[in-house]
C-alpha cells in the first residue's frame, strides 16, 4: 500500500506542468510559442535563462522527491533486492509518465529528460554515480555545440552504458541483484531518444535551435 500511494503521488506530482504555469504567469502560453514544448528548454528560450533554470530545477524535483521518499519511509534497505528495486523504480517511472502524459493537460506533456534526471539523482548510489557521469557528457556537449537536444540524447544513451560498466567494475555491484536497474535505464534511454524524434529531424536538417548564443545586432 505505501508503494501504491507513492506511485500515485509521483504521477500527480510529475504531471504538474511547471513550465506552462511559469509561462502563464508571464502572460504566455508555452504551447503556442517556440517549439511548443512545455519543458525547461523552450521555457528558457521564450522566458530567458532565469526562468528556464527555475523550470529545469522544478522538473528535476518532480522525479527526485518521490525517489527520495522511498528510503526516507524505510521502504528499502542496505541489502535491497530486485523486487524492492523494481518497486522503487516504478515510483520514478510514474513521475516521468506524469510529465510526459499529464492528466491535467489531456495527457500531452514534455519530453521527460529533466524528470528522468531527478530519478537518477534520487536512486543512490547506483543511478546517482552513473547519472553524474552522464550529466558530465551532457554539459560538455552543450558547451561545445549548444544543442540541448543533442546533449540530452547523448547523455541518455551513455547512462545505461555507464551503469553496465559500473556493475562490471565495482566488486559489490552484482548483475543478479541490479538487473532491474539496467533494464529500466535502457528503457529510459530509449524513451528519451524517442521523445526527441522531432529534434533529431531538425538536427539532421540543420534547423535545430541552439542555446547560449550571443545575439547579433
Amino acid at each position: 500500500m505505501p508503494y501504491v500511494l507513492l506511485i500515485l503521488f509521483a504521477y500527480l506530482l510529475g504531471a504538474v506542468p511547471f513550465g506552462l504555469l511559469i509561462a502563464k504567469s508571464q502572460g504566455i502560453d508555452l504551447r503556442k510559442v517556440g517549439s511548443g514544448n512545455i519543458g525547461a528548454t523552450n521555457a528558457g528560450r521564450i522566458l530567458g535563462k532565469k526562468w528556464g533554470t527555475v523550470c529545469f530545477l522544478l522538473d528535476v524535483l518532480k522525479g527526485f522527491i518521490p525517489m527520495l521518499m522511498v528510503p526516507l519511509l524505510g521502504l528499502v534497505s542496505q541489502d535491497t533486492g530486485p523486487l524492492q528495486l523494481t518497486l522503487w523504480l516504478l515510483v520514478g517511472c510514474a513521475a516521468v509518465l506524469g510529465h510526459i502524459s499529464p492528466v491535467y493537460l489531456k495527457f500531452k506533456g514534455g519530453k521527460g529528460a529533466a524528470t528522468s534526471l531527478g530519478i537518477v539523482l534520487g536512486l543512490w548510489p547506483y543511478y546517482t554515480v552513473c547519472g553524474i557521469a552522464a550529466f558530465g557528457v551532457w554539459l560538455v556537449l552543450v558547451l561545445l555545440w549548444r544543442y540541448v537536444s543533442l546533449a540530452s540524447i547523448a547523455a541518455a544513451l551513455c547512462f545505461p552504458v555507464f551503469l553496465g560498466l559500473a556493475i562490471l567494475s565495482f566488486e559489490n555491484w552484482h548483475l543478479l541483484q541490479l538487473w532491474p536497474l539496467l533494464l529500466v535505464a535502457t528503457l529510459m534511454s530509449g524513451l528519451v531518444v524517442l521523445r526527441h524524434s522531432e529534434n533529431i529531424k531538425r538536427l539532421i536538417q540543420g534547423t535545430e535551435s541552439k542555446i547560449l548564443q550571443k545575439k547579433t545586432c
